[in-house]
């Protein structure tokens, strides 16, 4: 789907530049480069044929515009630098973003790695016999294709001589093949199963396997700090799968914070009143998302949150209702109701369900890259009969309000005993109902940052 966009951004791009370029050769050549028999071309001017080709030229690119915006996935795609950092005094946004890591206090952190299911890429991304590198909870892993069709993922570095094996290594029936040496190791279990230069394999010849799953579109992995085996399955969402809700897009964003100060929004109601309020059309920006420019368009919240029982204790619900007012006058046609479902500490399916606008779900999937950097996406699937356009504002929407909140995660630090008073108290049962994440060999931060080195 990443590439389908790229192609149709070329394609409108080559269409411009084919026409800029045709105008071009009217201008520069002296003699009639086209030779066309009409009398009207023919008593046209050159300046007259030059603005034609030009405004073909713009039109094929409006044109592609328009499709781009009508009918393709939209995909958002941002750095680690790209969002929540102020640039000033002549700094690049890197430069900010490298100045409030170094200088930011941490906190007394909980264990950095919870045990769940984690999103390791969409299936799309991985085609049969195809092989990529992953960062992934401090580890890094290669995650191949079989030619059976199944998506394997298998830590990175051969234990023979440590050749990274998503780095030119070639995927073999349901083996992933080491470049270095050739030793092949089954996907399924890690297995070294060939050595091309070796009488014999020894039995003790492997690399390590993580249980994985693929549902949703998604390829993701399980991980347990003590290597016990998954505790509960990741829901599969029927309507994707029987194909009646399709694709609409993307976001990806990284954040600097700690993995449980993401879900835990879910639970700090008081904080849509104040941040989430204001119409996303006075953007992400904190310094100026209360302008009066925009007042006008106020969002309202009503919301609820509540950890669910057993079985499935390792499940919380957030209950939204959504409602929008323009100059203080309130749209119903705009009511959204929304069920946040969490699942474990990395998953997240907000079911969208609208009287007029139709039903949807957009995967919020949190994934710890390192200790203190999330990678957090949003994938939308909608009712197939929906335009497209319909998801993609939703979608937009979604991530104006989200990169509101990585403002705040990027520059905050985390406290263990917040002060909080009786209205916060949902975010200390959300706090209760995380913990069961962690277990006693759960990894921690380990360094301390006493200077401004990082």
């Amino acid at each position: 789907l990443e590439l389908s966009r790229s192609s149709s951004m070329s394609t409108g791009r080559v269409a411009g530049i084919i026409g800029l370029g045709v105008a071009a050769m009217l201008i520069i050549q002296s003699g009639d480069p086209l030779d066309f028999r009409s009398p009207v071309w023919g008593d046209t001017g050159l300046l007259a044929r030059a603005a034609v080709c030009i405004i073909a030229g713009g039109s094929l690119l409006a044109m592609g515009w328009l499709h781009r915006l009508l009918f393709s996935p939209l995909e958002v795609l941002r750095g680690p630098d790209d969002v929540g950092y102020i640039a000033e005094d002549g700094r690049s946004r890197a430069q900010a973003a490298n100045e409030v890591r170094r200088r930011r206090k941490t906190g007394e952190l909980p264990p950095v790695y919870p045990n769940g299911w984690y999103r390791v890429m969409d299936s799309h991304r991985l085609q049969r016999g195809q092989v990529k590198s992953v960062s992934i909870l401090g580890e890094q892993v290669a995650v191949f294709r079989g030619q059976d069709g199944k998506a394997y993922v298998v830590d990175a570095y051969c234990p023979h001589l440590g050749a990274n094996l998503a780095v030119g290594g070639q995927v073999v029936g349901s083996c992933i093949e080491c470049p270095f040496h050739g030793w092949q190791f089954r996907g399924n279990d890690g297995k070294c199963v060939r050595i091309p230069y070796a009488e014999k394999v020894p039995e003790f010849a492997k690399v390590r396997c993580w249980p994985s799953c693929e549902v949703n579109g998604q390829i993701l992995v399980w991980f347990h700090c003590d290597g016990e085996d998954p505790q509960w399955t990741v829901p599969e969402q029927q309507e994707i799968t029987k194909g009646q809700w399709v694709y609409r897009g993307r976001t990806e964003h990284f954040i600097n914070a700690h993995i449980e100060e993401i879900p835990e929004n879910a639970a700090d109601i008081a904080h849509l009143a104040h941040l989430h309020t204001p119409g996303i059309a006075s953007g992400v920006d904190l310094r100026y998302t209360n302008s009066k420019t925009w007042e006008f368009l106020r969002h309202d919240w009503k919301v609820q949150w509540e950890a669910e029982s057993e079985p499935n204790k390792h499940c919380s619900q957030m209950l939204v209702k959504h409602a929008l007012t323009v100059f203080g006058r309130h749209w119903p046609l705009l009511d959204v109701r929304v069920v946040a479902r969490q699942v474990g500490p990395g998953v997240v399916f907000l079911l969208v369900d609208h009287s007029f606008l139709g039903r949807g779900v957009i995967l919020q999937c949190v994934t710890p890259v390192e200790p203190l950097l999330q990678c957090v996406s949003h994938t939308i699937f909608y009712q197939a009969n929906i335009p497209p356009l319909v998801p993609k504002f939703i979608l937009k929407a979604e991530c104006i309000q989200f990169e509101r909140d990585v403002m705040i995660w990027n520059n905050k630090k985390y406290i263990s005993k917040p002060l909080l008073v009786k209205e916060d108290s949902a975010i200390q049962k959300h706090r209760r109902w995380f913990s069961q994440f962690y277990s006693e060999n759960s990894p921690r931060l380990q360094h301390q940052r006493d200077t401004l080195d990082f």
